[in-house]
């Protein structure tokens, strides 16, 4: 019998990617993928770029490359950085496959088994599992709509201080939670780190996707603050404003943790795709990133709208729901007894997805609450998909009162 490691013994499947499967059946309505849809991605813009490729170019995209990254590519995405106001002196920048390793090396450069990594309440899925294949302890906080609690986070500073190696974020249209982190407790936030012994790894792959142009000042990333009273690593990616299938992210930090990733990632995979980085390279310089932007925007603001107006005028009294100002996401919440893994299975029955909300719990324990996407499902499905999911969560809480009131009767 095979032994596997500790490390291999830590992994977990992503509940997202199982839930996905069941949800592939194209009669399923499906809210499970945060994804965007195939109808948005922007092909002609693709071969416009691939077809104006010199000869070098496209002998430059099928070698090898650095493993920081392809210098043109490292070099318009400095540009884009220093425009969002992030600092570059001091720092360096990593090219990686996805901002998932990104994650992946911060967590693997830093954190032993056994140390403490502070993560919200609900997480990104991808980030918990990368830090608990490293041994590492999880802390999650709790959010509000203003971001993370700052008095349960001073609490978990205070009383496992030597414990704790990193705090994990996603502070801008938030995976699940849909908020973005408004000025003021990003700024009490970087007050209450200030000499604290941590790194704040910051997450941003939707900040560029807010539905009206006056919420852009929320999305100023704490480490474009002028602020940064611990070392921050600054997380994007080209994902959702470009397309996931590049698998190519970045990573801008301290120079030390950044080297350190870049040694890691060479173990890794030596590079990233050298193909996805030269198609990247022209996108930034080229252009093509600010219309894309334009184009995108108010197709998720209006299927945002359309979700939210379905759940007004389905869901029942007791069940409460985010209201995002961008991204993906909406974070549906039950009452406290009611487990969103019997929805999913009566949902998935009657012909609709989600994810449970166990999926994004540090811990794996908490489930009332799940995550609607609105990003991959067709417009003129979601009303119909969300009144499924209400008719589910309906008839599970009717099993739960009637299970109550019967248990009442017979004491």
């Amino acid at each position: 019998m095979v032994e596997f490691s500790e490390c291999a013994k830590a992994m977990r499947g992503s509940e997202i990617r199982r839930l996905m499967k069941l949800g592939s059946d194209p009669s399923i309505i499906s809210f499970s993928g945060g994804m965007p849809a195939n109808s948005l991605f922007p092909i002609d813009v693709l071969d416009e770029l691939y077809n104006n490729l010199t000869k070098e170019s496209r002998q430059a995209a099928l070698q090898y490359g650095p493993t920081n990254g392809y210098p043109p590519l490292l070099e318009a995405l400095k540009e884009y950085l220093k425009n969002k106001g992030l600092p570059l002196e001091g720092q360096d920048l990593l090219i990686t496959t996805g901002a998932q390793q990104a994650i992946n090396l911060v967590a693997k450069v830093l954190v032993d088994p056994g140390e403490l990594i502070i993560t919200e309440y609900p997480s990104f899925i991808g980030a918990l599992a990368a830090f608990k294949s490293y041994g590492a302890n999880l802390a999650g906080v709790p959010l509000d709509n203003e971001g993370i609690n700052l008095d349960q986070l001073e609490q978990v500073l205070t009383s496992r201080a030597s414990q704790i190696k990193m705090l994990y974020l996603s502070p801008y249209f938030h995976n699940p939670a849909g908020i973005v982190y408004s000025p003021k407790r990003k700024n009490d936030l970087l007050g209450l780190l200030k000499g604290k012994n941590l790194v704040l790894l910051e997450d941003d792959p939707y900040g560029e996707l807010y539905f009206n142009e006056a919420d852009k000042k929320l999305t100023v990333p704490m480490k474009a603050s002028g602020n940064e009273t611990v070392p921050i690593c600054y997380v994007g990616s080209f994902a959702k404003i470009f397309g996931p299938g590049l698998r190519l992210g970045w990573l801008l930090g301290p120079k030390d943790i950044v080297e350190k990733c870049e040694i890691a990632k060479q173990s890794a995979d030596a590079c990233s795709t050298t193909l996805s980085q030269v198609l990247a390279a022209e996108y930034l310089s080229k252009g093509k990133l600010g219309p894309y932007l334009d184009y995108l925007r108010p197709v998720y603001a209006r299927r945002a709208g359309i979700m939210l107006d379905a759940l007004e005028k389905h869901m029942p009294e007791n069940v409460t729901w985010t209201k995002p100002r961008g991204g993906f996401y909406i974070w549906v919440t039950m009452p406290q007894d009611i487990d969103s893994s019997r929805v999913f299975e009566e949902s998935i029955k009657r012909g609709a997805a989600f994810v449970i909300g166990s999926a994004f719990d540090p811990h794996g324990s908490r489930n009332n609450s799940f995550r609607l996407a609105f990003s991959h499902t067709p417009e003129e499905r979601i009303s119909e998909g969300i009144q499924i999911v209400a008719e589910s969560v309906k008839k599970v809480i009717g099993q739960s009162i009637n299970k109550s009131e019967l248990s009442t009767a017979l004491n």
